[in-house]
């Protein structure tokens, strides 16, 4: 069910609102900056994501995927979302909302909810990874 949703980062510089259907599953994946900060994430369209205030505290990062845009806020270094521009999986550019940085999620909805995990670590999204015990 989808749900408009509030959100920011640890120190309140960045905030955010998406409509997001949680119940529809979540993410986690294995490549090298989404393990080593444990990200979470919900998908959502770019009509369904609005940044209310710290753009000027963001940080756009470049790992080695070259479409995605991993925004840290630049006081306390949280990244509530990314981006990922086109060319991608998807076809079309999308949010990734860390579910961790959503006020007032319901956590029995999100345990409720399904994961699917992304093999990026090797660059084969569309496939789960041998291993996710970790992420």
């Amino acid at each position: 069910m989808l749900k408009t949703y509030q959100g920011s980062c640890h120190c309140g510089a960045v905030r955010f609102e998406a409509t997001l259907d949680i119940s529809a599953g979540t993410g986690k994946c294995n490549c090298t900056i989404c393990t080593k900060s444990r990200l979470w994430l919900v998908n959502a369209l770019p009509q369904d994501f609005r940044l209310l205030a710290g753009e000027s505290d963001l940080t756009d990062y470049r790992g080695k995927n070259p479409v995605a845009h991993h925004q840290f806020c630049k006081h306390c270094g949280v990244r509530a979302f990314e981006w990922v521009d086109m060319p991608n999986m998807s076809g079309t550019k999308y949010y990734n909302i860390n579910v961790l940085c959503l006020d007032s999620i319901d956590i029995d909805e999100l345990m409720a909810a399904p994961v699917t995990y992304y093999d990026g670590l090797h660059d084969n999204w569309g496939e789960r990874p041998a291993e996710t015990r970790h992420l």
